[in-house]
């Protein structure tokens, strides 16, 4: 089992930044890949960004490509989602999530392919 907890969210301007953090629990977390989706209000949950475990492959979505980064610590069971150039269109709840599948060829990048997540944290990006 692996609980996640992510931090960092909050109010920013329009072209700001956040870093976002999510911490695992758990002595597996550098077995999994990881990923960030995002919801916002009356939108269907969308994928942002994924890592694999060693954090050698990322894959974004091209909503985010370019601006936003995702990154790990494995020695600190954490995974970043870096967001430059910030849009009100990224105000959304931010989730991360975990994939437990040792045996996935590529970043997994669907809901259905993550079996643990995270509560969220809230980001809004005033215009």
């Amino acid at each position: 089992q692996v609980q996640l907890v992510e931090s960092g969210g909050g109010l920013v301007q329009a072209g700001g930044s956040l870093r976002l953090s999510c911490a695992a629990s758990g002595r597996t977390f550098s077995s999994y890949a990881m990923g960030w989706f995002r919801q916002a209000p009356g939108k269907e949950r969308e994928f942002v960004a994924a890592i694999s475990w060693g954090g050698s492959s990322t894959y974004y979505a091209d909503s985010v490509k370019g601006r936003f980064t995702i990154s790990r610590d494995n020695a600190k069971n954490t995974v970043y989602l870096q967001m430059n150039s910030l849009k009100p269109e990224d105000t959304a709840v931010y989730c991360c999530a975990a994939d437990r599948d040792l045996r996935r060829d590529g970043v997994p990048t669907r809901i259905y392919m993550f079996d643990y997540w995270g509560q969220g944290t809230q980001v809004t990006v005033s215009s």
